[in-house]
């Protein structure tokens, strides 16, 4: 199939020939044609030789390569990648597991399919496309991920409205695309959660926290935790689940909350162990006198872009050294940094100062990152973006 061709500078064809998937806006010579957002073109360097094929869309990304190969781009050709993403959850013990059916399928970069992400909530499938060109194929690649889930995943629901570029224009909506709502337990590591993919952040679950969250809770009995920016309160679950004496979750929005109770409900019932409070956590952290054994620092993206690094390094380094002082003697931290423009050792410096502040004896335990659901392709780092430290404070 010809498609419209867009001409590279001589020698900007270097990290495509390592294969990074992003092609900028600066790296290109000439569009031979006037391309629409979300048309397939053809990527060729400055001899017109073939590099990729790839979604197009006018801004400084102004490419995402979906081949670095000269294919047909069919059906078949959506269908080997989705199998792929299958098959990798399949060997991860997640495809058909009784006591977790909540997971990603399809991690954007990760599995090769920039632009696009689907998370798996029991019977169905969340899509969220960040790409016209993921957008304009939504309902040939929902159809394909139910007929290969072969009657596991009876329902698609599309939440692009708010992933899409503005400038796109399309007004998305998000709506069932394939079936509809499904009344079912939705599972992780055998612990339930109320999660609505229509009203939640995200696809309505932090689904890249599972393997840390059961980390966390094995380090939970006899103790007293301390979750703050808790959301659907995962980390307090996990907890009180690990035999926290006391796990008290702190959030600024009341909806949060109020799905927080309803999710340690859920597994425990009324339990004295857990309490909840809506409030700014810089603001808790501050006026709470209580120490405890155990702090989860789970903040939302301090920084979406690199002019707002500088602040969110000192956000960071604020958060992590007000959380050191609350710790008791041979406390432990959960300290986490979603922000993908923060570096691991932006992250690690952030909290080594804060550390350092406080005057107290550091140890980091774990380095810890997304799971192997949201798998970072070697050739595309910006998709290491989960950073966190667990730290034992002296």
């Amino acid at each position: 199939m010809e498609y419209t061709k867009i001409k590279l500078k001589p020698g900007k064809e270097q990290s495509l020939q390592r294969f990074h998937p992003w092609i900028f806006s600066g790296a290109i010579h000439k569009i031979n044609g006037n391309p629409i957002e979300g048309d397939i073109v053809e990527v060729v360097d400055s001899n017109d030789s073939f590099i990729a094929l790839g979604h197009y869309q006018p801004s400084s990304i102004s490419v995402r390569v979906i081949s670095f190969d000269n294919v047909d781009i069919d059906t078949n050709f959506w269908r080997n990648k989705v199998s792929n993403a299958i098959n990798l959850r399949d060997s991860l013990g997640l495809y058909k597991n009784e006591s977790t059916n909540i997971y990603r399928l399809i991690h954007g970069e990760g599995d090769n399919m920039p632009g696009l992400v689907v998370d798996i909530y029991g019977s169905t499938a969340v899509m969220q496309c960040h790409s016209v060109g993921m957008y304009l194929i939504r309902q040939t690649l929902a159809e394909i991920i139910v007929d290969l889930y072969e009657g596991v995943i009876k329902s698609v629901y599309d939440k692009s409205s708010g992933t899409l570029p503005y400038k796109a224009q399309l007004n998305p909506k998000d709506e069932y695309i394939i079936g509809g709502e499904v009344a079912e337990p939705l599972l992780e590591h055998g612990n339930r959660f109320d999660v609505s993919w229509i009203e939640g952040q995200k696809t309505g679950f932090f689904i890249d926290q599972r393997e840390n969250r059961l980390l966390l809770q094995s380090y939970s009995k006899g103790k007293t935790v301390l979750n703050t920016f808790g959301y659907t309160g995962g980390f307090s679950v996990y907890a009180i689940k690990g035999g926290a004496l006391k796990t008290i979750t702190v959030d600024s929005s009341q909806k949060a909350i109020d799905l927080t109770n309803r999710n340690v409900e859920l597994n425990f019932g009324k339990t004295s162990k857990h309490e909840s409070y809506c409030s700014d956590v810089f603001e808790y952290l501050k006026s709470s006198s209580e120490n405890f054994d155990i702090i989860v620092l789970d903040p939302p993206a301090f920084a979406k872009h690199n002019e707002a690094l500088r602040n969110a390094l000192q956000a960071y380094k604020r958060l992590n050294n007000t959380a050191i002082r609350r710790l008791k003697p041979g406390g432990i931290l959960f300290t986490f940094s979603c922000s993908q423009v923060v570096n691991k050792e932006n992250f690690r410096n952030a909290v080594f100062s804060a550390s350092a502040i406080s005057g107290r004896s550091v140890k980091i335990l774990h380095q810890l990152t997304q799971p192997a659901d949201h798998p970072i392709n070697i050739y595309h780092p910006e998709g290491e973006y989960l950073k966190g430290l667990v730290l034992q404070v002296e």
